[in-house]
């Protein structure tokens, strides 16, 4: 349905969801699949980019740029293991902390023994073409070509339903489930994204697959 659910009230076995257009839909059980906003930095060009050449995981994007000129926008005390992760796809890593160094000396110390550089420099903005890369430009008018930029943003829950409701969330912002993929709400479950701190397609499909056998096992046994 071509809607936004905007209410979700009731119990387990009987649930109603009121929809943007009026609509108020009974229900057994509730699914949210509804995944994770990434909140990227306000820099000029880096929403264009983002999933195509600004990229938050090796192991989703690293084949696609192993060996190129790659930059790491990060500024706190994930810097070092990040570096030392996506030293591993290229040698010509340099990390971006977009203003004034925030993690310790030592650090710092580590990550340019990787042979990574870091520069400091304020970004004013990112150039691309059609979502790909070609270079970061700084506040002081120089520049720094570059084919990939990883990033971890911060994230909030896409949909605020699920917090509303009452479902427990961790201390990382993801919906607590089960084994059977069951949040704190009987009844209520979630899968994919906005459960998993190791996010990928694969990983959502397979959590889909199973929420729906344990959701269809529920409402046969009751």
């Amino acid at each position: 349905m071509d809607d936004k659910v905007t209410d979700l009230t009731g119990e387990d076995n009987n649930f109603t969801v009121v929809t943007a257009k009026g609509l108020q839909i009974r229900t057994k059980k509730i699914l949210f699949a509804t995944g994770l906003k990434d909140l990227l930095p306000e820099i000029t060009g880096i929403e264009s980019c983002w999933g195509i050449s600004v990229i938050h995981c090796p192991y989703c994007h690293g084949y696609e740029y192993k060996g190129q000129p790659t930059g790491i926008l990060s500024n706190d005390d994930t810097t070092l293991h990040f570096s030392k992760l996506i030293s591993n796809w290229t040698k010509e890593l340099t990390v971006f902390t977009n203003g004034k160094i925030k993690f310790n000396s030592n650090e710092e110390m580590q990550i340019k023994a990787l042979n990574v550089t870091i520069i400091d420099k304020k970004i004013a903005s990112i150039a691309h073409t059609a979502g790909h890369l070609s270079s970061i430009s700084f506040e002081d008018g120089t520049f720094q070509k570059i084919d990939a930029l990883y990033t971890r943003p911060p994230f909030t829950q896409h949909c605020t339903i699920p917090q509303a409701m009452g479902c427990e969330i961790d201390s990382k912002g993801l919906i607590i489930v089960d084994n059977l993929k069951q949040t704190s709400i009987e009844g209520v479950y979630a899968a994919g994204d906005c459960t998993e701190a190791m996010r990928s397609v694969a990983g959502s499909v397979a959590a889909g697959c199973a929420a729906g056998a344990f959701i269809n096992h529920g409402m046969i046994m009751a």
